[in-house]
């Protein structure tokens, strides 16, 4: 379970080499350089577990996502959809997300579970949502969601 992610994209590089397909390797080899980085980071035990993995490549998701969104503002719309092929290449390694229903689900049920009343119970709920669904759904949704269903 250690690194099985780690082995995955080298050896989806070597792939994306054969295929010439050059979108897919730059999104591969720049998972690889942050993992890398993570990796060989001072306190780290030189190994990256997936858990690790699935948290560094939801950001970089994250990161082209708002670097296309700052393209398109500036009209580099070529660049932009680079920055969307790289994140959409990169997603293929994450966790399926969890639907929007799944998400009101789980958020009601841990609502129940802290006994939380109303928007003041926000960070409690928060706390516990942010862990449990951490790697099926984006922070900014999981907040949104509480948001909604505190205000009730």
């Amino acid at each position: 379970m250690e690194e099985k992610l780690f082995d995955q994209i080298s050896a989806d590089i070597k792939a994306a080499m054969l295929a010439r397909d050059k979108v897919t390797l730059e999104a591969l080899r720049g998972i690889k350089k942050e993992f890398l980085e993570a990796k060989t980071a001072k306190g780290g035990d030189g190994t990256l577990h997936d858990e690790q993995g699935v948290k560094i490549m939801q950001k970089m998701v994250k990161q082209r996502k708002e670097t296309a969104l700052i393209y398109r503002e500036q009209n580099r719309s070529e660049l932009a959809e680079n920055e969307l092929a790289e994140a959409a290449v990169i997603e293929k390694y994450l966790p399926q997300q969890m639907s929007d229903a799944e998400l009101e689900a789980a958020v009601t049920a841990i609502i129940a579970q802290v006994g939380a009343t109303g928007p003041q119970d926000m960070g409690k709920v928060m706390g516990v949502a942010t862990k449990q669904l951490a790697g099926k759904t984006e922070g900014r949704l999981i907040s949104d969601k509480v948001k909604a269903l505190l205000n009730k």
